[in-house]
């Protein structure tokens, strides 16, 4: 009983009462035609050899249907060629009962041959007709009025272009609904493929795609030639409208699609041990939709993912900011040649140049200004204490003065875990910021000033997870600092979406917005976790490695410091961290302009002395000591 409970066995013994069911009722119906005509009605003769028949005929047919392999199939899914196998089977089974009733005459009374006939045909008609109901019923459009919005229309009506629109009319869970096709077959011009209609040639795709407005494209010939591609992509990039393409035979036989990336990869629940954030861009984002939005450090892991979030809001302008000519082109690139997101600028500029700064800040007056560019590398801000301080803190106080001499309306600095409590020039650097930012917001109280403080993210360049992804696949070892070190972990988009959040709370008073991160997560953890994804035995295939922490590493994260409490706001996920003693603005000012003359100078030995008295004692006397030359 147990083995019927089973998904196929249960469908097929549907199958089997089903067949049965059919293969009774065409006997009986055949009688009765045989003698509607007949005042009497059906001659009480053939009704006995009805009733004696009828399990005979049903077991026989039945038998014959599955040697056939009529039942190794699901009617949803059948197909031209399985009507032919239908064929087949009942033109046999009729052969079989003709022949068993005229030759070995298992009953008194003959069968007549015009009942034979007809049961043949009314069989051959019930049951394929009943396979074609099912697929028709399964593939109906929805009349519920929840149709899917995002609305595709396919180039090509062959074979490729059914299997797209198949595909999407079996699984309404897709999200998306095919409106139409175009294909450039003039034999085709106007006909019906699966219920949608071939509404033209590509010559005709500008008129098509104003017409219908769809979500997306999909080019559904693997053999298109590119001046055909070329073509549909440039109307759909003039329309903003998303392209995709099935690959060809050759590149999915050459590689050049790489199977190996369909391969399931580390998922943020195997190493995070909490539900992800759920995503609600289109709400949490909406005071970004048609305004200017500027991003600084564009082109790296956080800010990248920033221009691809707010360009699903709909900005009116997305400028995007960066000193790295490779990852500001390759984000340009990415946003109006992959996305088709034209309104945007990239502007090569570097944030610790005050009038270059103010200049971009002038001519495209944003509303909104999210200040993602900084260093992160802990041990090569350590060897590099100048560029730290440089880059991190005062790159943000210019940022932040160019900013509010420009009216910007709301102004969010991204920092990090690492500025609580800092035992690194990299994580003094960020405090620094954060301060900066707390006494901006206290100075121009036109601009809404914030930061906002999380923890280690997936996938971003330097990050754990593609470092540990790479020492698998060189065989190990995989190094790990500290058996007990732990860190918080949240994904790219997740943190994201938290930072485009947070940056529509609070006063605007230069408040510190940490994101709940979760538990902190063991390292050494991680790395058994991902061992065994791969497919491997931690120790037994791949070893791990313990080093030692790097200067200034601390074993635990921490999201909230000793002189902070943390409280609630009204985004979910999102806590304030509240200073019991608020920095002094004009000490802030005082220590910052003694760093920078420091910084200036070069003088590395004295910035770290400072930089040290400033963390361990913020708001002391640390700045009151200029640079003497």
């Amino acid at each position: 009983m147990s083995r019927l409970n089973h998904p196929v066995y249960r469908n097929r013994v549907l199958q089997l009462v089903a067949d049965g069911a059919l293969v009774a009722l065409t006997f009986y119906l055949a009688f009765r035609l045989r003698f509607l005509d007949d005042p009497n009605g059906l001659p009480d003769r053939y009704w006995t050899l009805f009733l004696q028949a009828v399990g005979f005929v049903v077991a026989g047919k039945l038998v014959v249907f599955a040697a056939f392999g009529l039942y190794q199939k699901w009617w949803r899914y059948v197909s031209g060629r399985d009507f032919l196998l239908i064929v087949r089977a009942v033109a046999v089974s009729s052969a079989i009962l003709v022949v068993a009733f005229t030759v070995i005459q298992p009953f008194a009374h003959s069968l007549p041959r015009s009942v034979a006939v007809m049961d043949f045909l009314l069989t051959l008609m019930l049951i394929t007709g009943a396979r074609l109901a099912v697929r028709l019923i399964v593939e109906r459009p929805s009349r519920s009025g929840r149709l899917p919005k995002h609305e595709v229309l396919v180039i090509g009506a062959g074979s490729g272009g059914q299997m797209v629109v198949r595909e999407l009319q079996l699984n309404p869970d897709l999200g998306a609904t095919a409106i139409g096709f175009v294909d450039d077959d003039p034999r085709k011009r106007g006909m019906r493929m699966l219920g949608l209609k071939v509404l033209g040639s590509t010559k005709q795709i500008a008129t098509i795609l104003d017409e219908t407005q769809p979500d997306e494209v999909v080019i559904a010939i693997p053999s298109a030639p590119g001046t055909l591609r070329a073509k549909v992509v440039a109307a759909c990039r003039e329309r903003e409208i998303r392209v995709r393409t099935l690959p060809t035979v050759f590149e999915l036989l050459r590689g050049g699609v790489q199977l190996n990336k369909q391969l399931r990869d580390v998922q943020v629940e195997d190493v995070l041990g909490r539900d992800p954030v759920v995503f609600e861009l289109d709400r949490v984002g909406a005071y970004l939709r048609d305004r200017i939005v500027l991003v600084t450090g564009a082109g790296g892991s956080i800010g990248s993912e920033l221009c691809r979030q707010i360009a699903r809001v709909g900005p009116r302008l997305l400028v995007m900011l960066d000193h790295a000519e490779d990852n500001l082109f390759e984000i340009d690139r990415e946003m109006v040649e992959e996305r088709h997101f034209t309104s945007v600028e990239s502007v090569l500029a570097d944030c610790k140049e005050p009038h270059r700064m103010l200049e971009t800040m002038q001519r495209f007056k944003p509303s909104v200004v999210f200040h993602a560019a900084a260093y992160k590398h802990v041990p090569l801000m350590e060897a590099n204490p100048l560029e730290a301080v440089r880059n991190n803190a005062i790159a943000t106080r210019i940022t932040a003065e160019a900013a509010a001499a420009s009216d910007v309306e709301r102004f969010v600095l991204i920092s990090t875990d690492k500025a609580v409590n800092p035992k690194t020039v990299m994580g003094a650097s960020k405090a620094m910021a954060e301060w900066i930012v707390e006494s901006a917001g206290r100075k121009h109280p036109g601009t809404r000033f914030a930061s906002v403080r999380f923890g280690n993210v997936l996938a971003s360049s330097g990050s754990v997870v593609p470092i540990f992804r790479g020492q698998i696949e060189r065989g190990g070892p995989v190094t790990v600092t500290h058996p007990e070190m732990t860190r918080y972990f949240m994904t790219i988009p997740e943190a994201v979406q938290l930072v485009i959040r947070a940056g529509d709370i609070g006063a605007g008073k230069g408040e510190v917005f940490v994101l709940d991160m979760g538990e902190p997560v063991r390292i050494v953890d991680l790395a058994h976790n991902m061992i065994r994804l791969a497919g491997y035995e931690p120790e037994a295939d791949i070893a791990v490695e313990f080093t030692k922490p790097r200067p200034g590493e601390k074993l635990h994260e921490e999201l909230f410091g000793v002189a902070e409490s943390g409280q609630p706001t009204a985004a979910k996920r999102i806590r304030r961290a509240v200073r019991e003693t608020p920095l002094d603005a004009d000490w802030i000012e005082a220590t910052l302009n003694s760093l920078e003359d420091l910084v200036l100078a070069g003088d590395e030995v004295n910035l770290a002395q400072r930089v040290v008295e400033m963390i361990t004692a913020p708001g002391g006397d640390a700045a009151a000591v200029a640079y003497d030359e």
